[in-house]
């Protein structure tokens, strides 16, 4: 084969990956191996070695139970790279800065990747003891209240599919471990505006988090403060808590997000 064969087919082969990654950037839930095939006018065979390669680098995800494919972490930290006026990131770090000025405390970020809550930025306080998280990390999204307030944005379907494939480990003696448990706690959340994390992930430590929306009202992701119990009491939670909702409510109108019900 010539070079330039070589070069036409490495072409063709690129062509047909974005494609089907703009196939599953536009489904809302993930397509299945013959849907993507048929949108990209691809045999299964060639459109499942594509993904095959995808999935290896990050850029896709597959549910061995539903079968579905989806658009995968690696895709949306490059997509950052572009995003300017919408990068939620960047400007997230600005009102965060603020909260952790506010509260004396760590302030963290994280969207729910898969069936885990992944934290993609954090601003330390200045405080000798505090969370130090590592970014890009899967976590349990039942324990962490940066997890619980992006489960509060799921269905009760979506929840009770996610603990079927996980679990509810205990972490702490503070965890909830049971579905019911978590459906009323997430309850609470939906009705208080916040989640915390009560030394449900480690025995010493609370978090509390609220969400951040988009234009379409779905939760993207959400910001939190995080520190030992001793700096953050339950008596001071409805301060910290009102002063975390303030900065979610702060950055979701900065990209031009619209909270439900608002």
């Amino acid at each position: 084969m010539s070079d330039k064969s070589k070069t036409n087919g490495s072409v063709q082969s690129l062509s047909r990956a974005f494609k089907l990654l703009n196939l599953l950037s536009e489904s809302e839930r993930g397509l299945t191996l013959n849907d993507l095939a048929g949108g990209a006018g691809l045999a299964a065979s060639t459109a499942h070695r594509l993904l095959t390669t995808m999935r290896q680098e990050g850029y896709v995800e597959h549910d061995e139970q539903t079968a579905l494919w989806s658009v995968g972490l690696h895709a949306f930290t490059v997509g950052n790279a572009y995003l300017k006026k919408r990068d939620f990131i960047a400007q997230s770090r600005l009102f965060m800065r603020s909260l952790v000025a506010d509260t004396g405390e760590t302030s963290n970020l994280a969207v729910l990747n898969g069936d885990h809550h992944v934290f993609l930025t954090q601003i330390e306080c200045s405080q000798m003891m505090r969370m130090v998280t590592h970014l890009g990390r899967p976590g349990p999204a039942h324990a962490a209240g940066v997890g619980k307030a992006l489960l509060s944005a799921l269905t009760a379907r979506e929840v009770a599919s996610l603990v079927r494939r996980t679990g509810l480990k205990p972490l702490t003696k503070n965890t909830i471990s049971t579905p019911s448990a978590l459906l009323l706690e997430l309850d609470k959340v939906r009705s208080q505006g916040y989640a915390i994390d009560n030394e449900e992930q480690a025995l010493g430590l609370r978090c509390i988090a609220a969400n951040i929306y988009d234009e379409h009202n779905n939760a993207i992701a959400a910001v939190s403060i995080s520190g030992p119990s001793v700096r953050m009491p339950l008596e001071r939670v409805a301060a910290l808590s009102a002063a975390v909702m303030d900065t979610a409510s702060q950055i979701t109108d900065a990209i031009g997000g619209v909270a439900p019900n608002s």
